[in-house]
């Protein structure tokens, strides 16, 4: 984006899972540890202009977070969930937004939730020994370090399927769905796939996944870039991608 510069990672707060808005806004995380903020700012999830010191950043549905050097939390945006309500958190290494609710990785490997947990999406309390943290609309989604998956949340995202999975080193949810990256570079996927977004079982060497509500994309080892499921918008549009810094 023009104006955009020295930026080490993104995130997108898309369209809430049941409505059909078109609404969202994109932020960057800047390698000085600022914030960048641009799109839909309602609620105020773009008022990140004077964040600092920031390692770690995600966006949900009308809102933004992230984690700084401390350990700390911050949040800007929509509050009636109660998946803002983070400022109490510490000792974190990274942060998940899910649609309505918030979970946060600490450096011990245990986790945190806070906000709707209407099908158990914070009911993580027991998950030990994690190295990353993944939230759709309304289910949970944990990596261990031993390479297994932990889950929590709406059975119509697969949750009951990923206890089976193992050798992972990526995981990634969307809206109703799950995408993980097994160490011989194949993907799996569990929960809807009525747009073909859990079609990746012929995808090889991928190395990162992404999950939208209801596509996927795969970054494979030689920079190209994979894609499956709702193309209505162009979002399945990457033939001839290719990230120069994929390794």
């Amino acid at each position: 984006m023009e104006g955009w510069a020295d930026v080490v990672a993104v995130a997108v707060g898309g369209v809430h899972a049941a409505s059909n808005t078109g609404r969202a806004h994109t932020v960057g995380l800047r390698k000085d540890g600022t914030v960048l903020a641009t799109g839909w700012n309602n609620e105020g999830q773009c008022d990140v202009e004077d964040w600092s010191q920031v390692v770690s950043i995600a966006a949900g549905w009308r809102r933004t977070l992230g984690v700084r050097a401390d350990g700390t939390a911050l949040a800007a945006g929509r509050r009636n969930e109660g998946a803002n309500d983070v400022e109490g958190w510490g000792e974190l290494v990274s942060i998940a937004a899910g649609d309505w609710h918030t979970i946060g990785l600490r450096a011990d490997g245990t986790a945190v939730a806070v906000g709707n947990n209407r099908r158990g999406q914070c009911a993580i309390t027991g998950w030990r020994n994690l190295r990353a943290v993944a939230a759709g609309y309304l289910h949970t989604i944990g990596l261990t370090q031993g390479g297994k998956v932990v889950a929590a949340g709406d059975r119509m995202a697969g949750v009951d399927e990923l206890g089976a999975w193992d050798n992972i080193t990526a995981v990634s949810a969307g809206s109703y769905h799950t995408v993980a990256v097994l160490e011989d570079g194949r993907v799996l996927a569990a929960g809807d796939n009525s747009r073909g977004q859990c079609d990746v079982a012929a995808w090889r060497d991928v190395i990162a996944v992404a999950a939208g509500s209801t596509h996927t994309l795969g970054l494979r080892s030689d920079g190209t870039v994979l894609a499956s499921g709702n193309d209505d918008d162009g979002q399945c549009d990457v033939d001839g991608w290719l990230l120069t810094h994929a390794h």
